[in-house]
C-alpha cells in the first residue's frame, strides 16, 4: 500500500472540503479513541453544550484516514498526529492546527515481542516490524532507526492499523511494533519496550497529536471553536491538577473507559504516558509559537525518507493561534 498522497486527489477533495462541510447538519469530529481526559467531558456532553453543535464523534485508525475524510469534507474538525499533519499540509490540504491534544511520550512505543530475540534497536535488523504507515508512530520508528544507524531496507516494515497489530502479535506474525494505546498495553503483556516517543523526541524526532480544523470552517465558526478549545483545556486541567484522584473507580476514569473501550484499571497508567499541556503553555514558542517550523522540519524528514514529494515554502498558514488566544481570555 502506497504512503504517498495523490496531488490530484487532494486538489479535487479540497474543493469539496472548502464548500461542503459548513452545510452539514451534524458536525463530525474525528479522534483516535485514546483514553484521554477529553472523553470524560465528551461523556457529559460538554462539547455540545459549549459549542451548540450536534456532534458525531468518529473514531479513526490512522492519520491518513483522517486526512482523506477531512479532504472529502466528511469531517471538519479532528485530532491528527504531527507526522500526517506534515504530509497533509505539504500536499496542500487546507487545515489549521489550533491546539495540541497532547505531546506524545511513552503513549507510543516500540515494543519487541517476547521470543523475538530483540533486546536492542540494532537487533531489529532482519525482523518484521509493524506500524501504521504515515502515522506519528511511523515517524518515531524512522527516528529510532536513524538513531541506531539502521536503513529501512535492513528490516521488513509492515503497514498495519492497531487492531491488526494486536491480532498479528497473538499469532507471532510480527517481531516488533511501534504503536499507541490501548493496543500498546495489550502487546506489552507479551513484550518489552525498546523506546518510547519520548526517547525519539530526545533524538531529534518530536511528535504530538494536534486538533486541526478546515480553514474555511475555522473562519466561519471561530466562536464555537474557541468554546471547544476551552472545554478541552478544562478537561486536561481537571486531570493535571489532581492526577491521584483519577483512580479506576473514579467517575472520570469510568467515563473514559466507557467511551473508549479501554479497561478502567489500565486507564490511570495509560494517562501517565501522555503529556497534557495547558493552553496557556501551548501558546509559547515551544509549541504553537513554533509549530510551523516543527511541521516543516517533520515534512523535511519525510521528504528525505521518500514519504512525500515536496515541501511547502511556508507552513505558517497551517497554524491558527487566534483560537487558543481567545480561549485563554
Amino acid at each position: 500500500m502506497t504512503t504517498r498522497i495523490s496531488r490530484m486527489m487532494i486538489g479535487t477533495a479540497a474543493l469539496l472540503f472548502s464548500t461542503g462541510a459548513a452545510f452539514a447538519e451534524t458536525i463530525v469530529i474525528g479522534h483516535f479513541g485514546d483514553p484521554t481526559p477529553m472523553n470524560a467531558a465528551r461523556a457529559e456532553g460538554k462539547f455540545e453544550e459549549a459549542t451548540g453543535w450536534d456532534i458525531e464523534f468518529r473514531k479513526f485508525a490512522s492519520g491518513t484516514d483522517v486526512i482523506a475524510a477531512m479532504a472529502s469534507g466528511d469531517v471538519v474538525l479532528s485530532e491528527l498526529g504531527s507526522s500526517p499533519l506534515a504530509i497533509a499540509t505539504s500536499q496542500g490540504v487546507e487545515v489549521q492546527m489550533f491546539m495540541l491534544s497532547y505531546a506524545i511520550g511513552e503513549s507510543e512505543s516500540l515494543i519487541a515481542r517476547n521470543g523475538s530475540d530483540i533486546e536492542t534497536l540494532e537487533d531489529l535488523k532482519g525482523k518484521r516490524v509493524a506500524v501504521p504507515v504515515g502515522s506519528t508512530a511511523h515517524f518515531s520508528l524512522m527516528g529510532a532507526l536513524d538513531h541506531a544507524g539502521i536503513d529501512e531496507s535492513e528490516l521488513t516494515i509492515m503497514n498495519m492499523p492497531p487492531d491488526q497489530i494486536a491480532a498479528a502479535w497473538e499469532q507471532d506474525a510480527i517481531d516488533a511494533a511501534f504503536i499507541w494505546q490501548p493496543v500498546q498495553n495489550r502487546i506489552l503483556e507479551n513484550g518489552s519496550r525498546l523506546a518510547g516517543a519520548d526517547k525519539t523526541a530526545e533524538w531529534g524526532f518530536p511528535t504530538f497529536n494536534a486538533w486541526v480544523v478546515g480553514s474555511d470552517f475555522a473562519a466561519e465558526n471561530e466562536e464555537a471553536l474557541v468554546a471547544f478549545a476551552r472545554v478541552m483545556d478544562e478537561a486536561n486541567h481537571a486531570y493535571i491538577s489532581d492526577r491521584a484522584a483519577w483512580t479506576p473507580d473514579s467517575a472520570p476514569v469510568k467515563a473514559i473507559a466507557n467511551e473508549t473501550g479501554a479497561a478502567a484499571e489500565q486507564v490511570p497508567e495509560i494517562l501517565e504516558g501522555y503529556t497534557f499541556i495547558p493552553l496557556s503553555e501551548q501558546l509559547s514558542d515551544t509549541w504553537l509559537g513554533n509549530a510551523a517550523e516543527t511541521i516543516k522540519a517533520t515534512a523535511a524528514f519525510l521528504e528525505k525518507a521518500g514519504r512525500i514529494d515536496g515541501l511547502a515554502d511556508d507552513y505558517s498558514a497551517f497554524v491558527n493561534m487566534k483560537i487558543a488566544e481567545e480561549a485563554e481570555k
